[in-house]
């Protein structure tokens, strides 16, 4: 698999990233813990053949969660927040 692949782990839909997109050109993904924004903007780039004008990254903590008697903790995690110049769009957003 490709370091691109490696560094975009899958796009985030949600209610929240979809307001997003439709009206500020955002676009939300998970990505790897060790990408820096500009290793993001590349692969963006590469993927989709659009022109990233801005990057925002954030880490988000795992949540606590209860098995059992025992209370676990999903793994935490790295987002980033993608802006594209106006007129390119990402197709698997728009579906």
């Amino acid at each position: 698999m490709s370091s691109l692949h490696r560094t975009i782990v899958r796009p985030i839909v949600t209610e929240q990233s979809s307001a997003a997109y439709q009206e500020r050109g955002e676009y939300t993904f998970r990505v790897a813990s060790e990408a820096t924004k500009t290793s993001v903007r590349s692969a963006i780039e590469a993927l989709f053949g659009v022109k990233v004008t801005g990057v925002w990254t954030s880490n988000q903590r795992g949540k606590a969660r209860r098995v059992g008697k025992s209370v676990g903790r999903r793994p935490h995690w790295k987002k980033a927040i993608v802006k594209l110049r106006d007129g390119d769009t990402i197709d698997i957003f728009e579906g």
